[in-house]
C-alpha cells in the first residue's frame, strides 16, 4: 500500500472526490486532505453550503436531515465505484460522517487485504 501515499495518488483521490462532490452538490470542496496509513484511507473535507441547502433548512429541517442523509449515501456509493474503477482499490469498507451545520465531512476507507 506505500505506492498510495505518493502525493501523486493523493492528488488522484482528491480530484476524484472534488469532481464528484461538484457533480453531486453543485460545489467542489474548500478544503481537502487525504491522509494514508496502511490500509486505512481518511479525506478531511470541509464542503461549500448549498443555498438549496440553506432554503431547506429554514423551511423544513426534517426534509434537509433526510437530503443529507440520502445525498451521502449516494456520494459513498458513486465514491467507492470511482475508485475502485479508476484507481483500481479493493475496498472493503466506506464509512462518511457529515456535520451539516459546519459543512465537514471525514470519510475513512479500509482496503481489502491482498
Amino acid at each position: 500500500m506505500a505506492e498510495l501515499d505518493s502525493n501523486d495518488n493523493k492528488k488522484k483521490m482528491c480530484q476524484i472526490y472534488n469532481e464528484l462532490s461538484k457533480e453531486l452538490f453543485g460545489f467542489g470542496t474548500t478544503l481537502l486532505r487525504v491522509t494514508v496509513d496502511q490500509r486505512v484511507i481518511t479525506f478531511h473535507a470541509k464542503h461549500r453550503r448549498s443555498p438549496r441547502s440553506s432554503a431547506l433548512e429554514g423551511e423544513a429541517p426534517e426534509l434537509k436531515q433526510e437530503v443529507d442523509f440520502r445525498m451521502s449515501l449516494l456520494f459513498k456509493k458513486k465514491f467507492q465505484e470511482r475508485l475502485e474503477e479508476e484507481m483500481e482499490l479493493k475496498i472493503e469498507v466506506l464509512l462518511r460522517d457529515y456535520d451539516a451545520r459546519t459543512q465537514w465531512a471525514f470519510t475513512n476507507m479500509i482496503l481489502a487485504e491482498d
